[in-house]
Order: structure tokens, then sequence, then C-alpha cells
């Protein structure tokens, strides 16, 4: 007869098993937020993450989905959507802007690798565009950056309620880089018309760990 503590430790582990034994979602939005939704419940799995992953991976990746993310230390994007090696293809860069490399890098994931999924990650609290949003000049190559979500900031300023400006600014940089997907990228820019790319924009929310899909412009 198995004592109390082996069967509750019996219990445990056929749960962890039947959740790791669940399909992953086959909308990549939809495996995103369940992965989040894991990551902010303190349920995250860790999968993918093992010697055999790594093993398998070494023969060739294929992510089923690309994050253009901010570089800030605290917005992992495979931590957050609790995801693991080869599952995201992860490009991050202060405001989460886009140039021309950044541009590049997402061609090359749509194009060779088959990524049919982005996301554009913005947080709260980000740096580059409260720097954006406060103005003036700092130096060197920063300010690149800053020039590139002053249109958004401003955006963020012409709104006759002045509350929140900071997060208005991080929402309308959000959709400026999508904007900027479109307008700079034909390649991504045929994709997206031919249904063979998504495009999504997001917030995460550095208290509460959760992220939310950011909608599109009115």
């Amino acid at each position: 007869m198995f004592r109390p503590m082996m069967m509750l430790t019996l219990t445990v582990l056929v749960l962890a098993a039947t959740v790791s034994a669940q399909p992953a979602p086959a909308d990549p939005l939809a495996r995103l937020m369940a992965g989040n939704a894991r990551y902010v419940a303190g349920k995250s799995l860790h999968a993918n993450q093992d010697r055999a992953r790594r093993a398998e991976l070494a023969k060739g990746q294929k992510p089923f989905a690309m994050l253009l993310s901010c570089a800030d230390s605290r917005v992992p994007p495979e931590i957050l959507f609790d995801q693991g090696l080869g599952d995201l293809f992860v490009v991050r860069v202060a405001g989460n802007i886009a140039d021309a490399h950044t541009l590049g890098t997402l061609e090359y994931g749509a194009q060779v690798l088959g990524a049919r999924f982005v996301m554009v990650l913005g947080h709260e609290y980000c740096g580059a565009v409260d720097a954006a949003v406060k103005g003036g000049r700092v130096g060197g190559n920063i300010d690149s950056i800053i020039d590139t979500i002053a249109p958004a900031a401003a955006r963020a300023k012409a709104d006759p309620a002045k509350t929140d400006l900071l997060d208005k600014a991080v929402t309308e940089n959000v959709r400026e880089v999508i904007a900027s997907l479109g307008k700079r990228s034909p390649a991504m820019a045929a994709m997206a018309a031919k249904g063979e790319l998504k495009i999504v924009g997001a917030r995460y929310d550095l208290d509460s760990g959760e992220v939310t899909v950011v909608p599109p412009a009115k």
C-alpha cells in the first residue's frame, strides 16, 4: 500500500507528464500567449531546452515565430513566452525599432527559415521610448534610435488626454514599427498581402509579466 507522500508524488508526476504531452497550439500567436500565461502563473514548462533538443537543432532550425523586441535585459522573449531552443527567431534592439539590419534579419527568418509570424514587442517603462518622449540629445549613435522613435512620441503627445504619455508612446512605437515593416520591406509586405506572413504588435508589462496584443491604429 502506497504511503500518502508517495501517492502525492506520483500524482504530481502524472499531471506534469500530461501537461508536457499536450500538443502546442498550431497558431503561433496562440502558442506564444499560452506560454506567457504559464510564465505569469509560475508554471513554465521549460520545454525544448535539453541535450536532445540541442543535438536536433545542430542539423538546422525552423522557428515557429519571429520576435522583434527591445534589448532591455528585463524582456527576454524565450523566458516570458516559455519557449525553448529553436522555437523563436529573435531580433533585439533598443526601442524595438526596424532599421535596415533588423528588416534584413526578419526577411531572412521569413524567406529562408520559413517563419510565418512576427511579433513586434514593446514594453512598459521603455527607456528608449522615454528618451524620445522627453526629447533632447544624448550623443553618439543613441540619437539615431531616439530620432527613429520620435514620430511615435509626437503622436502620443498629441493626445488631448495628456495621461500615461510614456505608455501611449510605447504603443504608438509598436504601431510605427509594424507600419515600417510594410513600407520598407517589399518582401514582407508581399508575403503579408498573400496571407503568408502575419504581423502582430504587443506590449509586455514588467510588473505583471503579462503580454497583451496591441490593437491596430484606428
